[in-house]
């Protein structure tokens, strides 16, 4: 940054790992110039403000958002207590972004379409590294504009884009054409969204905690509306790992998720339906007829898919990345990462320069920044911003030394038998973070949430 240090720094998302960075950004002399697609900080956790996050507020919270807080007043909530997704919203994102060093630096309803070099396509090398950042943006009067920075953090995170139905990572066959057919990856079935549920036939996809917890929300649902038949349909030859560590569990919250669910499913109140692939959708005129690859068939009414979330990376198609082949997180962070060999336990701190892309002081951090693993943690976003800050200041030192201590232990989601070093920070089955909950996120997010996987 050293030829840029006039110019702002793009923050993208103004999530939790997004507002933390803005707050590191500032205590490091920087300028933070905040981009929020939503109407309001944490706009992605409206969509799931019902959802309990497995993780006390204690691991939800970032050291440099708190101290910003605590100078303008702010009282902190009680550090054991387990917060709903709109209690994080609530009690810590809406007070931090009203800060008027938070306040004076967003802008909402302003969605980031394109990340490029100023004048530069990626297949221009002269002066690269010198030349500033270009960030188009799409602002809610529909007007666009080009902002002129020196560096670019995105921390726009994977909520908007959940993985298809389908196998292989296609979507199913009909599945675009039924997707009136289809809800949300978390939906209120008891609040909100209850008219869409109550009386109907309802099939959940996927065997992460965001399943769980929408499960559970439908049995307490067909309590009172007996008409309600829960189906659920897993990739797996069992649901063991969703089950998790019961009563063993390093955190009880998902351990009693867990417990309760195997309890629903062995007394028939949820119908397990294993190794179902599904192949297509066919909308019918009312319902939906969902077949399996081996040409088993189940009929609902709505189904709810939660088979985690994958990066959007259009906006940075100008932009030199270097992403590993299988999981679409930065290259040397890949094989840190990848759930076919890793929990979230088992995956070492990590800052900037494991983050780093070829574009110089472009950086990807949160949930995105883990591609389509769902091994990630909220504290692990909260240090991964630290680093880059860090980073952006000229302070390598500071940079690389990244450590995640955290006091509990507990069993990751993605593996139900491995011991966690952390324990997680995202709603229970939200698909946004492993050892916690939606389906993405965690210690910390979500965007706790736990990816969850089919």
């Amino acid at each position: 940054m050293d030829s840029t240090t006039n110019l702002p720094v793009a923050v993208i998302g103004a999530g939790p790992v997004g507002l933390a960075a803005a707050a590191h950004l500032l205590e490091r002399g920087l300028e933070p110039l905040i981009f929020e697609a939503g109407t309001t900080a944490g706009a992605a956790i409206g969509d799931w403000r019902h959802i309990r996050l497995f993780s006390p507020w204690r691991f939800n919270l970032d050291a440099a958002a708190v101290r910003l807080l605590e100078s303008a007043g702010w009282e902190a909530p009680r550090p054991t207590a387990l917060p709903y997704g709109g209690e994080l919203i609530d009690n810590y994102l809406a007070p931090l972004a009203a800060t008027p060093a938070i306040s004076s630096r967003l802008q909402t309803g302003a969605r980031v379409t394109a990340v490029t070099r100023a004048g530069l396509d990626k297949t221009h090398s002269r002066d690269r590294d010198t030349t500033p950042f270009t960030v188009r943006v799409q602002h809610g009067n529909g007007e666009t504009r080009d902002h002129t920075v020196a560096a670019v953090i995105d921390a726009s995170g994977t909520w908007g884009t959940r993985n298809p139905l389908g196998t292989s990572g296609l979507p199913a066959v009909g599945e675009n054409a039924a997707a009136d057919r289809i809800s949300s990856p978390l939906p209120d079935v008891s609040g909100r969204e209850r008219s869409r549920f109550a009386g109907r036939r309802v099939l959940v996809v996927g065997a992460g905690h965001s399943a769980a917890n929408t499960l559970i929300s439908l049995a307490d649902l067909a309590r009172q509306e007996p008409a309600t038949r829960i189906l659920w349909a897993v990739r797996g030859g069992s649901a063991e790992k969703v089950y998790g560590g019961g009563d063993a569990d390093g955190l009880p919250a998902r351990g009693q998720l867990g417990s309760r669910l195997r309890r629903l499913v062995q007394a028939g109140t949820i119908e397990l339906h294993t190794r179902f692939g599904i192949a297509s959708l066919k909308a019918l005129d009312s319902g939906v007829t969902v077949q399996s690859v081996d040409g088993r068939t189940l009929d609902a009414d709505v189904v709810v898919p939660c088979t985690g979330f994958r990066p959007d990376l259009a906006m940075l198609r100008e932009l030199r990345l270097d992403l590993d082949p299988a999981v679409e997180a930065p290259r040397q962070l890949g094989p840190l990462i990848d759930p076919e060999f890793h929990s979230c336990g088992t995956v070492p701190p990590h800052g900037a320069t494991l983050l780093a892309h070829p574009d110089k002081d472009f950086y990807v951090v949160g949930m995105k920044s883990y591609g389509r693993a769902p091994t990630f943690l909220l504290a692990t976003g909260y240090e991964q911003v630290r680093s880059v800050a860090a980073a952006l200041a000229g302070d390598q030192e500071a940079s690389d030394t990244v450590q995640l201590v955290l006091p509990e232990t507990g069993v990751c989601s993605t593996d139900a038998g491995t011991s966690c070093e952390v324990p997680a920070a995202t709603p229970a089955g939200s698909g946004a973070g492993c050892c916690t909950a939606p389906e993405p996120v965690l210690v910390g997010f979500p965007t706790g949430l736990s990816h969850g996987r089919q």
